[in-house]
């Protein structure tokens, strides 16, 4: 069990990184540019965006992320890893609650209210529309943003904290 413990502890890295990443682009390329566009093109491009993310390549990354952490903690302790196993708990417990679960409890029922909403022609019935969905959105969005970059942290500590096998 213990040659499990360095790949883990990097595809763990790698898929909570990934998943950082992710949330990251929202704050500062995607949210901000739907923000600067007519607000029918954002709620256009925003549905479109929404019902494209579920799909294969993304859903292991987002769903497993934790999934792997968890297998990770769990060889950690096995392998008396006590320094570095309470570095992939922390991130583990990030990740889950702050990045999937809170994804799915706003982000998402957000989305699917969103994804309702048959863009209007007048634009300010469709900037009324928009300010009611991304600044709330933005900001849970930054909230996961937080969680998963301090995540990819306590992986890092984690990972300094090894001890050879």
């Amino acid at each position: 069990m213990k040659s499990l413990t360095t790949p883990l502890c990097l595809i763990s890295l790698l898929l909570t990184a990934a998943l950082f990443g992710f949330f990251y682009a929202w704050i500062c390329s995607t949210m901000w540019g739907l923000d600067a566009a007519d607000p029918r093109v954002a709620i256009a491009a925003m549905q479109a965006m929404n019902a494209s993310v579920r799909n294969v390549v993304f859903a292991p990354a987002f769903f497993g992320t934790p999934v792997v952490l968890l297998i990770t903690t769990i060889v950690l302790a096995a392998n008396a890893q006590r320094r570095a196993m309470p570095w992939f708990a922390a991130a583990t417990i990030l990740s889950a609650l702050l990045g999937v679960v809170l994804t799915m409890a706003v982000n998402v029922p957000m989305n699917e209210e969103l994804a309702q909403v048959i863009v209007p022609d007048n634009i300010d019935a469709a900037r009324a529309i928009w300010l009611a969905y991304s600044p709330g959105w933005q900001f849970w969005n930054q909230m996961r943003t937080i969680a998963t970059g301090v995540a990819v942290l306590c992986i890092g500590v984690g990972m300094l904290r090894l001890h050879p096998a």
